[in-house]
């Protein structure tokens, strides 16, 4: 059945998620505020089970739980993009999937994104598939030094890549990734990193919030701020690639396209770096900051509903809160106009994301 065939979710239908992380804990928040039930399927415990009607616990791979999942909740939504394809394949048997297998296979694997990004015109690095040294080698003849090797599965946060300098040879750059099959990208001399986070409903109509300037830390993002210190210009190209990437797709739900800013010829110009099919790190300034939260805006996106305005409510910083960070909660909920939000998660290991707080001002 055609996705603007399907009727909209009524308030009171359950909503299935793959993963059970901080994304999935705060998409089952906002997904009860509007009516809806949410159950869990994931191999882990996670945060996001403390906040929904019902979870599954076992393996992605377990066909026979897939299938008794898939027969409990009127549709299938993600958390992350990691989810095997197989998985993916099987919950379509059985219930709608949104965003559906098709964009799950295209995002995942770096290679088939870039290619898509390519074909689709869309400004992106130079990159060369990798899968053996000899192919790396040939790659750094075309693409140079810097450049940096990713693998095309898993990787995130700044794993499962390195930064290919004069000093590293391909053998040991091959080895660090765990010789896996990969892509090489030639290096950005960008100025700033930037993101538009974005939504397509069933029948295709699109919703962008303001985009986002974002600042990371040893791989991880720490902060984000909006809107962008970018130019009209340059704001109306990010939008405007964000809206054609969704479409060609036939996406439904919301996504994060992460986004270089480069300048060239004296004015700035946009390369498209990742595409996260999932609600993102750098939009979770719209649950104060904006008209209607990213997580909000998923939900509405996948059970049919009108979309929510994406509309900016002042000026908008999100700081990730990593590690031992969270344990300034005391400080951070006495702190005038901070708003605190926490993942419940036990361990407070370095780097790990433990929560954000996002502050909101007037313009």
């Amino acid at each position: 059945m055609a996705k603007d065939k399907l009727t909209a979710l009524a308030p009171g239908a359950t909503i299935g998620i793959l993963g059970g992380g901080q994304l999935g804990r705060m998409l089952a928040l906002d997904a009860a505020r509007l009516g809806f039930k949410i159950h869990i399927y994931c191999p882990d415990t996670g945060p996001a089970f403390d906040v929904s009607a019902a979870h599954t616990q076992a393996a992605y791979e377990d066909e026979d739980a897939l299938a008794a999942f898939a027969q409990k909740v009127d549709l299938v939504t993600y958390e992350f993009e990691n989810v095997p394809a197989r998985t993916a394949e099987v919950i379509e048997k059985h219930r709608p999937l949104f965003p559906d297998s098709r964009a799950l296979a295209t995002t995942q694997d770096r290679l088939a994104e870039k290619t898509f990004l390519q074909d689709l015109g869309v400004p992106i690095a130079g990159f060369a598939e990798v899968n053996s040294v000899v192919d790396l080698e040939a790659a750094v003849r075309t693409l140079g030094r810097p450049s940096v090797l990713k693998t095309r599965r898993f990787g995130y946060d700044g794993k499962g890549q390195i930064m290919l300098r004069e000093d590293v040879s391909t053998d040991t750059a091959f080895a660090a990734i765990g010789s896996q099959p990969a892509v090489l990208e030639a290096f950005v001399p960008f100025e700033r990193e930037v993101s538009v986070v974005a939504a397509r409903g069933r029948k295709g109509e699109i919703a962008a919030f303001d985009v986002t300037e974002n600042r990371h830390e040893n791989h991880i993002l720490r902060t984000s701020t909006v809107p962008a210190d970018l130019s009209a210009e340059a704001s109306k190209e990010a939008l405007a690639t964000a809206e054609k990437i969704v479409a060609a797709l036939d996406y439904v739900g919301v996504i994060g396209v992460e986004m270089f800013v480069v300048r060239e010829g004296g004015r700035e110009r946009i390369l498209v770096n990742e595409l996260a099919p999932r609600v993102h790190n750098s939009g979770h300034w719209t649950q104060d900051g904006a008209e209607t939260s990213q997580f909000e805006q998923h939900i509405r996106a996948i059970a049919g509903w009108p979309l929510g305005s994406p509309r900016r409510l002042g000026l908008a910083e999100m700081t990730n809160l990593l590690g031992e960070e969270v344990l300034k909660w005391q400080e951070l909920a006495a702190e005038p106009g901070t708003r605190i939000h926490l993942y419940g998660k036990g361990q407070a290991r370095p780097g790990r994301k433990m929560g954000h707080v996002n502050r909101i001002k007037p313009e």
